[in-house]
């Protein structure tokens, strides 16, 4: 004869498992609560259009320009990847709703139950935007370079991937999008809120550093280059033809040293998110 099981409890073999929390679970948890939102799509979607749009719009203009055919000017990779400067205000945006839009709706709460190392779980957040921002950056310059390609005979351009300028220019778009999302990540985690860290990110890119760039004084000239959007639009910057994304003319720091500087940006917002997220209630 068995002895019945106490009341309120599974037998042996019905009991579930609890599996353990891993950075694996995390990302794939996260990856879930991205893809499941219409607006991440949207966003992805309006990021990914704005680059193949512009690109195109730019090379039809060249060609009908007959003057401007054949310069030694054009450079074929900054035209390609003219779309950034747009794109960029799209994924930051999508940068800070990926967390604050969790602080709005207080599904944060429900996240740092589940994991409670909130480091761990934020940094899982941050890789899972970031990464899907990077992927739609990679389809959007494939876009562009197809949809640019027909015009490159009449307009006198072309992309070799063997020119370290080139390479250095297509690649530096998911790297500076990807860096972009992140700053504007940490940003939204900072203020956790949508329109507070939209306003900021926004603000900053688009008045505080061009804004800047445009006075008449080395000092704040000098200061202004070290931003993080000037600085690391240094990486998509051709000294033939400029940048596409500031307006700033200073050009003291190398491609891959302005990248760095916005890195050093990045990581810093980064760095004060995480402190507040430990010592702030969810």
């Amino acid at each position: 004869m068995t002895t019945p099981a106490p009341a309120g409890t599974l037998p042996a073999h019905r009991t579930p498992r609890v599996r353990p929390v891993t950075f694996g679970r995390l990302l794939a948890a996260e990856w879930v609560k991205l893809r499941t939102l219409r607006s991440t799509w949207w966003a992805l979607a309006v990021g990914v259009l704005f680059v193949p749009l512009f690109a195109v719009t730019r090379m039809v203009s060249i060609a009908q320009v007959p003057e401007a055919v054949g310069a030694d000017s054009l450079v074929g990779a900054v035209y390609v990847t003219s779309g950034v400067a747009l794109t960029q205000l799209v994924f930051c945006t999508l940068g800070v709703l990926s967390v604050a839009g969790e602080y709005g709706t207080g599904q944060i709460r429900s996240t740092f139950t589940a994991v409670p190392h909130r480091t761990t779980a934020l940094a899982a957040k941050l890789v899972v935007t970031v990464g899907a921002v990077m992927v739609a950056s990679v389809a959007a310059v494939a876009l562009a370079w197809a949809g640019s390609s027909p015009w490159f005979e009449q307009t006198g351009m072309s992309i070799d991937l063997t020119s370290a300028e080139d390479a250095r220019l297509l690649l530096g778009v998911p790297l500076y999008l990807g860096a972009a999302t992140a700053l504007a990540f940490g940003v939204a985690a900072i203020v956790r809120s949508s329109a507070a860290g939209i306003a900021i990110v926004l603000g900053l890119l688009l008045v505080v550093e061009n804004g800047l760039s445009l006075i008449p004084w080395e000092p704040i000239q000098a200061a202004a280059a070290l931003l993080p959007g000037t600085a690391g639009s240094r990486l998509l910057q051709s000294d033939a033809v400029g940048s596409v994304i500031t307006t700033s003319g200073v050009a003291d720091l190398g491609p891959w040293q302005g990248y760095g500087v916005m890195l050093v940006w990045v990581a810093a917002v980064l760095a004060v998110a995480t402190v507040l997220l430990r010592r702030r209630d969810a």
